[in-house]
């Protein structure tokens, strides 16, 4: 079995035992060369895209000898580039030989390569592939390749193919290791956790909570914590080196330079897992300040200065070099206790607050009013727990507060991708600022099937402009947008920038006149600030 009829196998199917099955048995028949490659690349690996994607319509459209305005016009139809060119170039003759090896490392080479070489050699690509192998080319070829399994997914099957526990599997496939560099036998086989000693745990994540949780379940038996609005990540002191990782996997270590100190202050082997979030004077500042400094290249005295971070520790799940997994929270809970007390880590790293609350009712009060107390909600941890791996349900619950609301004009709208590609379903809103309307935030989720339908054909009657796949639309239609965050951004044409927005609502009963203004956002910004002073 190759790559193609894998992904033809996993594209035919939505039940996840079946994708599992097509997965371990390309393993067992694929080239020892090609099947770690392939599991990177269905795990998200991919090579920067070596050519912008208008050389390839341009010279996509000179072969076929079409218009280059009705290739761009079947594009916005398909709504993805790789499979109109794949339509638009396949050959009537059989595909050769896919060879994932050999195409990935010809795609990386293509940025040494000059602009004629470089479309001499995907032209002599589409001459040689049809059908799906072409419609894959493209894929990598163009950076965007997807398909419908989850990293979970794809560590079930190694799992099953190594005989393997699927939460040392897990562990293996953390952070960015090189498919080139790596083969099944140096990443799998069992080998002593110093080889790896980078490496984070597979962190433990949480579901929101489960009303029914509250029927039934004595507060006393739950650990109750603030849930902090930063960046997820496991600290890692380990033969005498630092790192930082973030949940999504991320080696941090050189932007989060204050943690620096803590490989002279913390034992080799030592694990903790909490939020790194930015604090100053005793309390934690706007999560926004975070991500401008996050984006910058080097880190100045300046920032260090005006946005310190601090790591607040919920868990430890190394210590001295011993996993601490599978002891109970409360037992993990007092180790990590003691260990902050022992070292001199107190600017730095900050124990997770407990809250005691009487019952659930009261609980839920403070969730409420998370946002004055700088939280997002409240995090629920049974006390015997074991750290678990991934998203599993019982144990460890997030119980967020309500997401802030605002009613926005739609303004723009653009078509989507994959099963939405003939539909327009991204959509650009505004408020009011005096006369005028703002563009403020992006959203495409939370309406259903049938709202979509009705709104496309909206569009498709009341649009005023084109500007390629985008349309300006006539400005009547209310929408409720929820999010999670609000803040000042220099980035955008409102100076505002929300963060996580999504549809909460068609408001049919609203014009456009009762939308919200550019004031009403403000004056958020201000209650948080204030609220935070």
């Amino acid at each position: 079995m190759d790559f193609v009829t894998l992904f033809e196998h996993l594209d035919s199917t939505t039940k996840t035992s079946e994708k599992v099955t097509a997965i371990t048995d390309y393993l067992h028949a694929a080239d020892e060369t090609e099947k770690l490659l392939a599991v990177a690349v269905l795990m998200g690996y991919k090579p920067k895209r070596p050519v912008k994607t208008t050389e390839l319509r341009l010279w996509a459209a000179e072969i076929t000898e079409i218009p280059l305005w009705l290739l761009e016009e079947s594009y916005y139809v398909v709504g993805d580039l790789a499979e109109t060119l794949a339509l638009l170039l396949t050959a009537d003759h059989a595909s050769d030989v896919f060879e994932l090896r050999a195409i990935l490392q010809d795609i990386m080479l293509m940025p040494t390569y000059s602009p004629a070489q470089q479309r001499q050699a995907i032209e002599a690509y589409w001459k040689k592939f049809g059908g799906t192998s072409l419609f894959l080319f493209n894929k990598l070829l163009t950076g965007n390749f997807r398909v419908g399994v989850s990293r979970k997914l794809v560590v079930r099957a190694l799992s099953e193919y190594l005989a393997m526990e699927e939460a040392v599997v897990e562990h293996r496939v953390m952070g960015k290791w090189d498919p080139f560099e790596e083969s099944f036998n140096t990443l799998f086989h069992q080998q002593l956790l110093e080889e790896k000693h980078f490496l984070p745990y597979p962190f433990f994540l949480a579901y929101p909570v489960d009303p029914v949780l509250f029927d039934g379940a004595a507060i006393e038996d739950w650990i109750v914590e603030p849930k902090l609005d930063g960046i997820r990540g496991q600290i890692i002191v380990r033969q005498g080196e630092l790192f930082v990782w973030s949940r999504g996997e991320d080696l941090m270590t050189e932007k989060f330079v204050e943690f620096d100190e803590l490989t002279t202050i913390l034992p080799d082997g030592t694990v903790l897992d909490g939020e790194i979030i930015p604090w100053k004077n005793g309390r934690p500042l706007d999560f926004q300040l975070m991500q401008t400094r996050i984006g910058r290249k080097k880190i100045s005295r300046r920032h260090l200065e005006d946005v310190p971070l601090v790591m607040v520790c919920y868990d430890i799940l190394e210590w001295k070099g011993i996993d601490q997994r599978d002891r109970p929270l409360l037992e993990r809970r007092a180790l990590l206790e003691q260990v902050l007390q022992t070292y001199p880590v107190e600017n730095r790293l900050k124990l997770s607050e407990i809250k005691t609350f009487d019952s659930w009712e009261a609980a839920d009060l403070f969730r409420v009013e998370a946002r004055q107390q700088q939280a997002e909600g409240l995090m629920l941890k049974r006390k015997d727990s074991p750290y678990e791996v991934g998203r599993k349900r019982g144990n460890w619950w997030k119980w967020k507060t309500d997401p802030m609301t605002v009613d926005g004009v739609l303004i723009y709208a653009q078509s989507g991708h994959g099963r939405r590609a003939n539909l327009f379903t991204d959509y650009t809103f505004a408020v009011w600022d005096g006369d005028a309307l703002v563009p403020f935030a992006k959203a495409y989720s939370g309406l259903t099937d049938k709202e979509l339908l009705q709104i496309d054909q909206w569009i498709k009657r009341h649009t005023v402009e084109k500007f390629g796949p985008v349309r300006s639309v006539q400005p009547v239609l209310v929408f409720e947008l929820a999010f999670e965050g609000i803040s000042r951004s220099s980035r955008h044409k409102s100076g505002i920038a929300l963060r996580f927005p999504r549809i909460l609502r068609w408001r049919k009963d609203k014009t456009a006149a009762e939308a919200n203004t550019k004031q009403d956002l403000l004056n958020l910004i201000n209650a948080k600030h204030e609220s935070n002073s």
